[in-house]
């Protein structure tokens, strides 16, 4: 029994999911969340079994991936069988202003720590602050109430990426205060390469790391087109095999 269990997983992938942290890690990554190094048993368990659990998750159509910082998260393809959740373009902003407040000297001066009000802040320094309550309500008139929407918003996105391990929060749940973790560099790869933004954020997509609904939309009917490409092939040779009988 043992012999045929081995034939069919092997004994290193079994071990891994074994292991009594898998089940909670595996729930993890399954909802998007990235696992860094201040996750420590979680992070050396992944690094432990990378190759393994990457072979795993690739049966989902999902890649385990460890980016040039360290850590940890699933990349799904278009024909994932894991269930995908997509960044707003607002809560993409917000994660790349955390990346340049990761890389701000600010960061050093105030051991870390940032509070929600900060980043609404930079953005406004970095983004025209019309177009931002525009695309939250394009009927937009500037109005104290459009900005304290947008305010409202960009909390929201702060706390949608506390949920997927970019932020750790600093005191009590509701202080407004965290720390901001190195998977930020998920939005940074600009910082990385150099890239003009808006190039940097195609290849994003291309490559999968963010996504947009139409994005999502075009990579799932390339899907669909190459199978029936592929399944038009098997029937041709088929016939072709068939007349040479």
């Amino acid at each position: 029994m043992t012999d045929n269990l081995q034939d069919l997983i092997p004994l290193k992938l079994a071990t891994a999911i074994a292991n009594p942290l898998f089940p909670a890690v595996d729930s993890q990554l399954r909802a998007g969340r990235h696992i860094g190094q201040e996750y420590l048993d979680n992070y050396s368990f992944l690094a432990d079994f990378q190759h393994e659990l990457d072979s795993f998750y690739r049966r989902y159509n999902v890649e385990l991936i460890r980016a040039p910082e360290g850590f940890f998260y699933l990349r799904p393809k278009a024909t994932t069988l894991i269930a995908r959740s997509v960044l707003s373009e607002l809560e993409m902003l917000v994660g790349k202003v955390l990346c340049y407040l990761y890389l701000s000297p600010e960061r050093l001066a105030q051991q870390g720590i940032f509070s929600a009000q900060e980043v609404y802040d930079e953005l406004l320094n970095l983004a025209d602050e019309s177009k931002l309550l525009k695309a939250i309500n394009p009927r937009s008139s500037g109005s104290d109430l459009d900005k304290q929407k947008l305010a409202e918003k960009v909390r929201a996105a702060i706390g949608r990426l506390r949920r997927l391990g970019m932020l750790h929060t600093v005191g009590e749940q509701n202080s407004g205060k965290f720390t901001i973790s190195e998977s930020v560099f998920r939005f940074g790869a600009e910082v990385r390469s150099g890239e003009e933004p808006l190039e940097a954020q195609l290849r994003l997509i291309r490559d999968g790391e963010a996504a947009t609904p139409q994005s999502l939309q075009l990579a799932k009917e390339g899907a669909v087109k190459n199978d029936e490409e592929t399944e038009d092939e098997e029937i041709q040779e088929q016939e072709e095999a068939g007349e040479e009988e």
